[in-house]
């Protein structure tokens, strides 16, 4: 169904994988086509619980292929602009994706390669990759990644990455809050596994509210907080997921969907 990049699943947790390794997965238009297709879709599925990213070769992906690029040299400034709203689309449709994402990263996350780091939820990065918003070494700028970046890294790391435009490894990326895990190359499958065994301990309604309260806080007053924090709560407490979770911490047993799941130790 897919050329550019590969669909894996097993229960609760689909694994997609970039897959143009001749390149270092750096993305094309069909790249960002069908990595926004498989992203619409899984939001509607709800028995996803989550979603692994990774890069298949030896890197998660070097950005933008430098090839496609050069095509939109003597495009008109509205075909330039229509290109990088479809990108803008694809990094917004994986940001806002109701299941929580896990970023396995290895080799080397640069360019828009950081764009999709910076939307992961969860971000596991083996020992010596190399990361860089390295777009004002070609002339250009990250600009279609850096509402999402910025809200990771905040502004003064952001200044100071987007304009030196070098790449930096991994202890830099976990300090400025890209990657949350780092661990050596040959235990990176085993630090992702336990991650997704941590997401599905958790009632499958309430990660899913926890990941929308992060994305809904933003920008609201405190009056408006008050209000929203206390309503979403209350609905979750009464909600039948809520109750058996209370109900089994209470009877010391494991949750009804951590008993179904079949991924449990």
């Amino acid at each position: 169904m897919y050329d550019t990049i590969e669909v894996n699943e097993l229960p609760g947790v689909v694994t997609v994988s970039l897959n143009r390794p001749s390149v270092r997965n750096a993305f094309n238009a069909r790249m960002i086509g069908e990595l926004t297709h498989i992203f619409v879709c899984l939001a509607q599925r709800e028995d996803i619980r989550a979603v692994v990213l990774e890069g298949n070769g030896p890197s998660f992906s070097a950005g933008a292929d430098v090839q496609w690029m050069g095509a939109t040299v003597n495009s008109a400034e509205e075909e330039n602009i229509a290109d990088a709203q479809r990108m803008a689309t694809m990094f917004e449709v994986i940001d806002q994706l109701p299941q929580p994402v896990v970023g396995k990263v290895h080799g080397a996350a640069l360019g828009g390669g950081m764009g999709l780091v910076a939307v992961c939820d969860l971000v596991v990065a083996a020992e010596g990759t190399l990361f860089g918003f390295t777009e004002a070494r070609l002339g250009i700028i990250p600009a279609v990644i850096s509402p999402f970046v910025i809200r990771k890294t905040g502004e003064s790391w952001a200044r100071a990455l987007f304009t030196s435009a070098e790449r930096f490894e991994t202890n830099l990326a976990k300090d400025i809050g890209l990657v949350h895990w780092v661990c050596d190359v040959g235990d990176l499958n085993q630090v992702v596994a336990a991650r997704l065994e941590t997401l599905l301990s958790g009632g499958p309604i309430a990660v899913r509210a926890a990941k929308a309260l992060v994305r809904d806080l933003r920008g609201l007053t405190a009056e408006e907080v008050r209000d929203l924090t206390p309503r979403r709560i209350a609905v979750l407490r009464s909600s039948p997921e809520g109750q058996e979770g209370l109900r089994a911490f209470l009877e010391k047993r494991q949750a009804a969907w951590r008993a179904n799941s079949g991924r449990n130790p």
